[in-house]
C-alpha cells in the first residue's frame, strides 16, 4: 500500500473503493484503489500527487473489501494480489508511453540512422507509441535509441492512460420527428415515389412498427427487408430516418420459459430439512447421490431467496458444468441470471461486475467458477457451492492461493447469508465438520424417479493381458458392452484422466525419452498435431523420426491418453461418431458448449474425456461408462489420492443410467482388490471416510492438522539449495517434528526454475494467526540476506 497526496476538494470527493490513476516510479502510471483517506504524511518517502480520479462512484463496496482483507490475511498474500485476481483487467488502466517530437530541435543530421527514422516518422504523425516505434525500426531494443534522442532533446516522452472498457452500442433506426404524424404518410410516399427501394424500406419499417412498437434495430430492419445499408443511409441523408445508438449488454438471456418442476417426495423432504437446518446453522452439507435431482432442489431454494430481493451466488468447479446449468437455470429464471467465468471476455465480465455492484435485476442469480466469490455483492442472501469436494475450487498459481469453497463460507458470513454445500461425494473436511456439529447435514439417498444406481463392475486387465483378451486398451468385456449399447441406440462415456496421445515416447534401443528443456518432465506425444508437448510450460517440438541419443528409429509410445483412445475407437467403430472432451478440444470460448450440446443432441455416440466428464453433467441417454485405467489416480504421490480417486470414480460412474434404465459401469484395473475400488463398487462412502479419516489422524494431516506449504524457486540450483536449507533450519527451531523438508517435489524444475518445498503442520491447539506471523518474520529475515533476495517464495495455506 502506498500513500499519495490529494487536495482538500479531492479529499471530500474521494471515497473508499474509487479508482485513481497514480504515478509509480519515474514515469509509469497505474490504477490504484482508494483504500483509506487519512491525514498522516509518510515519513520514509515524499508523497506524490495522484494523476487523476477515474470514477464518480466506488467500483467496489465495503463488504467486498472486508472479504478481500480476509483472503489476503488468511492466505498470506497482499491485498494487491487479491485485487489483480478479482478485477476484470479492463478496469485496471495502465499507462502507455507516447513519443512526441520536440518542435525546437534543429539538428536532425546529428542523429543516428535509427533515430532519424523515428524523427522522420514524427514529422508525419503527431505522436508514436512504443509499439509503433518497434515496428518502424523492426527491432525490439528501442529504449537506448529513444534515450539518445531524449539526451539531445529531439523528442519528449509522455504517459497516457487508456480506459479499456468499451460499452457495446447497438444501432437503432427511427422515423424523423418531421414525419411522425400519420397524416404525413402519403406525403412521405410521394416524396419517395422515384426511389422504389427507399419507398420499400420505409413501408417495411411501418409494417414492423405495426406488429411491435418497440425500438427497431438497424441491422434487423436491413436483414428482414433484404435492402442494402446504402439505401438506409440515403434516407438518413434526406432527414427521413434517424440512426441512434443504445448501450446493450453483450450477454443477454431470454425471459423465463418454464416453471421449476415439482419436487418428488424425497426431494421435498430434503428441501424442508435444508430450510430447517438453516434456522440453527449457517452452513449445510447436502449429501445427495448422483442423479438424485439436487439441481431442482437448488432451484426451489433460489426462487425463495430472490423473492425476498436478495442475491444468490451459485458456484461450480468447472466452466464445462456452467454450460448445462446455464440452459437449465435460464429456463427457470430468465434474465435474472448472470454468468461469470474466465471464458467470458473482459468486457463481458465488466458488465456483470457493474450489474452486481448496482444491484441490477440482471444479477439476482450469479452462476460462476471460483473467481465469482470476489465480486461486489451488496445484498447476498444465499451461496450454493455445487460439487463442493472438487479440487478445482483451489487456486494454486498465481496468488491468492485461495479455496473458493472456504472463501464462499466467509463471504456468506460477512453478508449474514446461508450457505449450502452440495455433493454426492463430500470432502473429508466438510463431512468431518458435520460430525463436529459445525455444519448441518441433509442426505438424499435415492435417485430421482427411483431410478436404480448404476451397476459397477471391476475388470482385471492383468488377467485379460495374460489371456490375450485385450484389443488395444479395451478388454473383451468392455468392447462387448460398448457394442451392445451402440446397437440399442444408447450413448457411451469413456474416462481416461490423461490428455494427449501418450505420456512419453521411448527409444526401444537405449530407453531414452525426449525431455522438456525447461522442466523435469518427459514430453507428451500429441499425434493430431504431430508434436511432443510439455504440459507444464507449453514447450513443443515435432515428433522425432529417430532417437536423439543413439539415432535408432525404433521409437515406441508408452502409456495412453484420450487422443489415443479416440484413435482406437475410430478404428473399432468406424460407423459411429466419436467425441473428445479435454483441455485440447475446449480451448475456444464455446469449446465446452459445442461438444456437450452435440452429445446431448445424440450427434456423438461415444464421448472420451478427462476429469471434466466427472463433474455433475447430466446426459439422459448414457447407459454405459467405462474407466480405462483406474490405477494412475490411486498411485499418485499425495495423501489425498485415495479420497480423490473414490470421488472421481463415483462421480464419473454417476453419469450412467440417469433416466429410466439402470446404467452399467466397467472399471479396468490391474488391482481389482484395492480397498478404494471395492468401496466404489458398493458405494460405501462412510466406510471410505472412516478409513481415510483414521489415516489423517494417525499421520497428522487435515482436517486434524492445518498445512502451510512454502515453495522456493530460483534458476540457480546451488543458491536455491542454500536458501532452502537456511529457511528450513530457521523454521525447524520452532516447529520441530511438524516441519517436513526442504525437499524437491516430484517435478523439481519448471520453466527453468528449480523448486524446493517446506511443509509446516499446525496442531489443533496451536494458534494459526500466531504461526503465520512467525513465518512472516522468518521470511523477512530471509529476504534481508542479500544473496537470497532473488529467490522467489510462495506461501500456500491449506495446500490441498
Amino acid at each position: 500500500m502506498f500513500t499519495y497526496r490529494i487536495t482538500e476538494e479531492e479529499y471530500h470527493f474521494l471515497k473508499t473503493g474509487m479508482r485513481v490513476a497514480v504515478p509509480f516510479g519515474k514515469s509509469k502510471i497505474y490504477t490504484g484503489i482508494v483504500y483509506k483517506l487519512h491525514e498522516q504524511e509518510p515519513e520514509a518517502y515524499e508523497a506524490k500527487d495522484i494523476y487523476q480520479i477515474l470514477d464518480d462512484t466506488p467500483v467496489l463496496n465495503a463488504s467486498q473489501l472486508k472479504h478481500w482483507e480476509w483472503i489476503a490475511t488468511y492466505y498470506m498474500c497482499s491485498l494487491g494480489e487479491v485485487l489483480r485476481a478479482a478485477f476484470p483487467s479492463v478496469f485496471l488502466l495502465e499507462s502507455e508511453t507516447i513519443v512526441l517530437a520536440n518542435p525546437n530541435f534543429e539538428e536532425p543530421n546529428s542523429l543516428t540512422p535509427d533515430a532519424y527514422l523515428i524523427y522522420e516518422a514524427l514529422q508525419h504523425q503527431s505522436q508514436l507509441t512504443i509499439a509503433q516505434v518497434v515496428n518502424i525500426l523492426s527491432k525490439k531494443k528501442v529504449f537506448p535509441i529513444l534515450k539518445s534522442m531524449i539526451d539531445v532533446e529531439a523528442i519528449r516522452l509522455k504517459e497516457e492512460i487508456y480506459e479499456q472498457y468499451q460499452p457495446k452500442m447497438v444501432a437503432y433506426i427511427r422515423l424523423a420527428d418531421a414525419w411522425e404524424d400519420k397524416e404525413k404518410l402519403q406525403e412521405l410516399l410521394d416524396v419517395l415515389s422515384r426511389s422504389e427501394k427507399q419507398r420499400t424500406l420505409v413501408m417495411h419499417y411501418f409494417m414492423i412498427k405495426a406488429k411491435d412498437p418497440s425500438p427497431i434495430k438497424k441491422k434487423e430492419l436491413l436483414e428482414t427487408s433484404g435492402i442494402s445499408a446504402a439505401v438506409c443511409k440515403g434516407l438518413e441523408n434526406k432527414g427521413i430516418f434517424e440512426a441512434y445508438e443504445i448501450q446493450t449488454d453483450r450477454i443477454v438471456f431470454d425471459k423465463a420459459s418454464q416453471q421449476i418442476p415439482n419436487l418428488s417426495d424425497d426431494q421435498q423432504n430434503a428441501f424442508h430439512q435444508i430450510k430447517e437446518c438453516f434456522t440453527s446453522k449457517d452452513v449445510c452439507l447436502f449429501y445427495g447421490v448422483t442423479g438424485s435431482g439436487k439441481t431442482e432442489v437448488y432451484a426451489h431454494l433460489i426462487k425463495e431467496v430472490i423473492a425476498t430481493g436478495k442475491q444468490v451466488l451459485f458456484l461450480v468447479p468447472e466452466i464445462a458444468l456452467t454450460t448445462q446449468l446455464i440452459i437449465r437455470l435460464q429456463k427457470f429464471f430468465g434474465d435474472d441470471l448472470s454468468v461469470y467465468h474466465s471464458k467470458y471476455s473482459q468486457n463481458e465480465r465488466a458488465e456483470v461486475w457493474n450489474h452486481i455492484l448496482t444491484g441490477s435485476d440482471k444479477a439476482k442469480i450469479i452462476l460462476g467458477t471460483r473467481s465469482a466469490t470476489l465480486l461486489p455483492f451488496a445484498n447476498l442472501g444465499m451461496v450454493i457451492v455445487d460439487e463442493e469436494h472438487e479440487a478445482s475450487y483451489k487456486q494454486f498459481d498465481p496468488a491468492p492461493r485461495y479455496n473458493a469453497r472456504d472463501a464462499a463460507i466467509v463471504l456468506a458470513k460477512i453478508h449474514k447469508a446461508t450457505i449450502l454445500l452440495g455433493s454426492a461425494t463430500p470432502s473429508l473436511e466438510s463431512f468431518y465438520n458435520t460430525k463436529l456439529n459445525k455444519y448441518g447435514l441433509v442426505t438424499l439417498n435415492r435417485r430421482f424417479g427411483n431410478v436404480q444406481m448404476p451397476k459397477i463392475q471391476l475388470i482385471d486387465i492383468k488377467e485379460k493381458h495374460r489371456k490375450k483378451q485385450m484389443t488395444g486398451h479395451f478388454s473383451d468385456v468392455l468392447l462387448k458392452e460398448i457394442t451392445e449399447a451402440l446397437e440399442l441406440g444408447e450413448q457411451v462415456i469413456l474416462f481416461q484422466n490423461r490428455r494427449g496421445f501418450a505420456p512419453l515416447l521411448e527409444c526401444e534401443t537405449c530407453g531414452v525419452s525426449p525431455q522438456c528443456p525447461n522442466c523435469d518432465v518427459s514430453l507428451t506425444e500429441h499425434k493430431f498435431k504431430q508434436e511432443l508437448r510439455c504440459h507444464y510450460c507449453g514447450y513443443h517440438r515435432a515428433i522425432p523420426r529417430q532417437c536423439d541419443a543413439c539415432g535408432s528409429t525404433d521409437l515406441n509410445s508408452k502409456g495412453f491418453g484420450t487422443e489415443q483412445i479416440e484413435q482406437e475407437l475410430l478404428t473399432l467403430f468406424p460407423k459411429h461418431n466419436i467425441g473428445r472432451l479435454d483441455l485440447d478440444t475446449t480451448r475456444g470460448k464455446y469449446g465446452y458448449q459445442k461438444i456437450i450440446e452435440a452429445f446431448q443432441h445424440k450427434e456423438i455416440d461415444i464421448l472420451v474425456g478427462t476429469q471434466m466428464l466427472s463433474k455433475g453433467l447430466d446426459f439422459k441417454n448414457v447407459s454405459l461408462v467405462g474407466v480405462l485405467n483406474a490405477d494412475n489416480m490411486l498411485n499418485f504421490p499425495d495423501y489425498r489420492a485415495h479420497e480423490r480417486s473414490y470421488q472421481m470414480l463415483t462421480q464419473v460412474s454417476g453419469r450412467a443410467g440417469r433416466s429410466q434404465k439402470q446404467g452399467n459401469v466397467f472399471i479396468q484395473t490391474f488391482n481389482p482388490y484395492h480397498q478404494i475400488l471395492q468401496q466404489v463398487t458398493t458405494s460405501s462412502y462412510e466406510q471410505m471416510y472412516d478409513e481415510q479419516i483414521t489415516d489423517r489422524r494417525n499421520f497428522f494431516y487435515p482436517p486434524y492438522y492445518r498445512v502451510i506449504q512454502i515453495t522456493l524457486k530460483h534458476k540457480d540450483f546451488n543458491l536455491l539449495n542454500d536458501g532452502a536449507e537456511w529457511l528450513g533450519k530457521s523454521l525447524k527451531n520452532s516447529f520441530g517434528k511438524n516441519l517436513l523438508g526442504p525437499t524437491a517435489p516430484s517435478v523439481a524444475r519448471v520453466r527453468n526454475q528449480y523448486i524446493k518445498q517446506i511443509i509446516i503442520k499446525i496442531p489443533p491447539k496451536q494458534s494459526v494467526p500466531a504461526t503465520k506471523e512467525y513465518i512472516k518474520k522468518v521470511r523477512t529475515m530471509f529476504e534481508s540476506i542479500g544473496k537470497f533476495r532473488a529467490i522467489r517464495i510462495n506461501m500456500d495455506v491449506d495446500a490441498y
